[in-house]
């Protein structure tokens, strides 16, 4: 394993940053490519500067974002806060006791890690089901989690929603929705509804997920139990301060679905001309994906052998794919624990920049580069790590 701990991630990601440092240096914001679907940005409005103080930016953008945030979430109640982390873990601590069990339903396996992290912390027991016929709760669970769409966009059905939120209220226990980038890709491709309309107690969404807002997390819910984590995200610091609210109400008032729409008509032509090539690409609503077991699975049919992990070969990629192509993906500039799938969204704003032709021909050249270094450990530690 070239990648064995959550410091040797911060490594890597601290070795990318670096690395679109140097590109901005020498070509200047254009020399890269953000096809994430994270980049957000800060659009506030010049008269918006002279408010972004601790009190007077609170006085005037809290109003503003319960009127929008009800509008996008729905829900009695709005708060945000420095990251969706953020609010999942002052949720559980307001929620959950040690010795509680909190329960997990989601797509595919596995959950964003900062809802089992923040069990562990509290002393609560944690199960996660992907399966809606093994769905259950016990005495002892306090909390159940819905995941509306995982890291590598697997949205959840209606049906299914519907179901958890069912089996839970008929004995009364409180359902947080996880809706990072779902609040969009549920409501916007699938035509579902908002989250608290289907009976969710708490949903909370990132402000940089297919949005062009700032990385922050904004929750909605129902007062009584807002209140509570209110109450937990000001004593452990988890708040957003006043610039990160700005930040998200402007993002909320240029909130374009068409950007999302557009994506998820545009992604079947690269994902035809990319499949020419890399038959284990997949389709994601929004643009496309290479799994870390995909890519080693490209490898093995074209007769190359390694001992390197499937996840290794993702971070290897996407930092080739970086360093030589410019193209920004989540393996490379990732948090710890995030999603090693190279995934290319073509919601993004740098999505307009760049061809089919172009991200084909850097895919094809980034596998030919990795195929040359993967009998290395030294070239592919330099690649991670330098």
């Amino acid at each position: 394993m070239l990648v064995n701990s959550l410091v040797d991630e911060v490594n890597r990601r601290e070795n990318a940053l670096k690395i679109i440092k140097k590109i901005l240096q020498t070509k200047g914001r254009n020399g890269f490519f953000d096809l994430t679907g994270l980049a957000g940005g800060f659009p506030i409005l010049p008269e918006d500067k002279d408010l972004l103080e601790t009190y007077a930016g609170s006085a005037v953008f809290e109003d503003a974002i319960q009127t929008l945030g009800k509008i996008h979430l729905g829900g009695e109640k709005i708060l945000a806060l420095n990251r969706t982390s953020s609010g999942i873990f002052a949720a559980i601590i307001a929620l959950v006791k040690e010795g509680d069990e909190i329960v997990h339903y989601l797509p595919k396996s596995p959950a964003h890690p900062s809802i089992p992290r923040s069990a562990e912390l509290v002393g609560a027991t944690y199960k996660e089901f992907e399966d809606i016929n093994d769905f259950k709760v016990g005495e002892n669970t306090s909390l159940v989690f819905i995941t509306g769409s995982t890291m590598d966009h697997d949205v959840i059905s209606k049906e299914d929603f519907l179901k958890v939120i069912e089996i839970s209220k008929s004995l009364e226990i409180p359902v947080f929705v996880d809706d990072a980038s779902g609040a969009r890709l549920r409501t916007i491709v699938y035509k579902q509804p908002r989250a608290m309309d289907m009976g969710a107690d708490i949903a909370i969404t990132s402000t940089d997920k297919l949005m062009g807002g700032p990385r922050g997390g904004l929750m909605s819910g129902k007062a009584d139990i807002m209140i509570q984590v209110k109450s937990k995200a000001h004593q452990f610091g988890l708040e957003a301060q006043s610039p990160l609210v700005a930040g998200m109400v402007r993002a909320l008032e240029n909130l374009s679905p068409e950007i999302i729409l557009e994506a998820f008509i545009n992604k079947h032509d690269l994902y035809n001309a990319l499949k020419n090539n890399f038959k284990h690409v997949k389709e994601t609503p929004t643009g496309l994906m290479l799994t870390p077991e995909s890519l080693k699975l490209e490898l093995t049919d074209r007769g190359i052998k390694t001992d390197l992990s499937p996840t290794d070969l993702a971070f290897l990629f996407a930092m080739l794919l970086l360093r030589n192509n410019g193209i920004i993906t989540i393996p490379a500039v990732g948090m710890p624990g995030a999603s090693a799938t190279i995934r290319i969204d073509l919601a993004s704003n740098d999505a307009a920049r760049i061809t089919t032709e172009e991200i084909v021909k850097s895919f094809l050249d980034t596998l030919s580069n990795l195929v040359n270094i993967i009998d290395d450990t030294d070239a592919c530690n330099a690649v991670l790590y330098k």
